[in-house]
């Protein structure tokens, strides 16, 4: 790959000119010459991903915008530099590939999976600042940025968090990339996972049979010969990584031009995607992801308008390229039914094939009496059936479903099958940032999905 030259594809476009748009969300460096330093550093630095890999999951989205595939994307809020173990990576990709196995199984399509990992490090924030007592600091932006500690050092914006950013990232994947290939995500062992949630879980008996017919249909695609042994479809799984572009100089930084196309793709992960903060047309984060050539995503939140939802549609994807633009709605599960179907009706109207999902995370965040964020997990799940409502009835499709969870057994969402309490949230609250489903929440919405997917499909069957 090699560097700085006009995209072919959009001579408008340069791979700096987002610095001359308006930006938000940006820390302020109190040294600029450490954070040019630090650009022409990372530059050096081979690709954390490739053009190739990008390519291959546009092709996949594609798909799941024509409702032949569904997306399924999780992880961090936001990724943290202490939690960088091989025991958080693997179980945080774990419970994924088993949602990933009870989806496919409802739905009958592939799934498409995709991580918010290898770099979900940054995070927008209401306010520049924040204050304990008389004392004011800048905000924790996330670890690429500053540290979470109260204190004037750990807030300074650093640099050279950009390079730890970027070898932990390299280190994630290389752990990913080996879990995917290398016979830990086969569907056997998988699915022995499901049915050890499935006897612990207090909703045993409703996902007894749904983890049964699972077991009946590999058992049979064994005596029919397809066996891990020789069929790599079983074996190994595609995997793919996705963060918030948020922090424009790093993400600059890890763009490489690709010898085969002369096209740009930012090599920080397959998939980025736009905040619901930084979503102006004429902002530099429109303006820097509309020349790279990675399949790409933007927040739709509730104060989004049609006329302008398709105007950044026009900048974005002005070719309607299948599988290159993803709308993530995040409405909350009180305004899903009235703020989605305007948009899903003017986007059908317009001919545009987008993927959409559902974000039902960030639109349902509450703070406790005891100022304690959380998410109820009654309302994530009303959020999802609100999205599928509107898709059924405009006639659109529900691309995939966007979630913020963890592998690890946290208690920082309410609700669900073991009826976690506000009392409960203390046992193992761990998040800098917002509150995660737990393994056991996550997994449990990925059964209502199932169901969901599978009575959907039943019902286009019987028209």
């Amino acid at each position: 790959m090699d560097t700085i030259t006009p995209a072919p594809r959009d001579t408008g476009w340069t791979i700096d000119s987002w610095r001359n748009c308006p930006i938000k969300q940006v820390p302020t460096y109190p040294d600029q010459g450490a954070l040019e330093a630090m650009e022409a550093r990372l530059t050096k630095y081979p690709p954390l991903v490739f053009a190739g890999e990008a390519r291959n999951l546009k092709a996949a989205l594609a798909r799941a915008a024509s409702g032949q595939a569904f997306v399924l994307q999780g992880g961090d809020c936001a990724e943290s530099f202490g939690d960088f173990t091989a025991n958080v990576i693997r179980d945080t990709f774990r419970v994924l590939l088993q949602m990933a196995v009870v989806l496919t199984f409802g739905g009958r399509m592939p799934v498409v999976k995709l991580g918010r990992m290898a770099g979900q490090f940054a995070k927008p924030r209401s306010s520049d600042t924040e204050s304990l007592g008389e004392v004011t600091l800048p905000s924790y932006r996330g670890d690429i940025i500053n540290g979470p500690d109260f204190t004037a050092a750990s807030r300074t914006p650093d640099p050279a968090r950009m390079e730890f950013g970027y070898f932990q990232s390299a280190g994630t994947l290389n752990l990913l990339r080996a879990f995917a290939s290398g016979g830990y995500a086969d569907l056997h062992q998988v699915h022995r996972w499901n049915l050890d949630f499935v006897a612990n879980s207090p909703l045993a008996e409703r996902y007894q049979d749904l983890a049964t017919r699972i077991d009946e249909t590999l058992g049979f695609m064994a005596a029919c010969g397809l066996t891990s042994a020789d069929t790599p479809q079983i074996r190994e799984t595609d995997f793919y990584t996705s963060h918030e572009a948020l922090l424009l100089p790093y993400e600059q930084a890890l763009t490489r031009q690709d010898s085969t196309t002369g096209e740009y793709y930012a090599c920080s992960a397959h998939f980025l995607w736009i905040g619901d903060r930084t979503r102006q047309a004429d902002g530099a984060h429109v303006e820097f992801m509309r020349g790279i050539r990675n399949p790409i995503g933007m927040k739709v939140g509730p104060s989004m308008q049609a006329d302008d939802l398709l105007r950044i549609m026009d900048v974005l994807d002005p070719e309607n390229e299948p599988g290159r633009l993803t709308l993530i709605a995040r409405m909350g599960a009180d305004k899903v039914a009235d703020k989605l179907p305007p948009l899903l009706r003017a986007v059908k109207a317009a001919g545009r094939t987008p993927v959409w999902m559902c974000d039902a995370m960030h639109g349902n965040g509450i703070t406790t009496a005891a100022k304690v964020k959380t998410r109820r997990f009654d309302a994530i799940m009303a959020e999802l059936r609100g999205f599928f409502d509107a898709h059924e009835a405009e006639g659109t499709v529900a691309g995939g479903a966007h979630l913020e969870m963890t592998g690890q057994n946290v208690t920082e969402c309410v609700g669900g099958a073991r009826g976690l309490s506000e009392e409960d949230l203390g046992a193992r609250y761990e998040t800098f940032c917002d509150p995660r489903l737990n393994a056991e929440q996550s997994l449990e919405l990925a059964f209502y999905l199932a169901e969901g997917l599978k009575n959907r499909r039943a019902g286009r069957a019987a028209k």
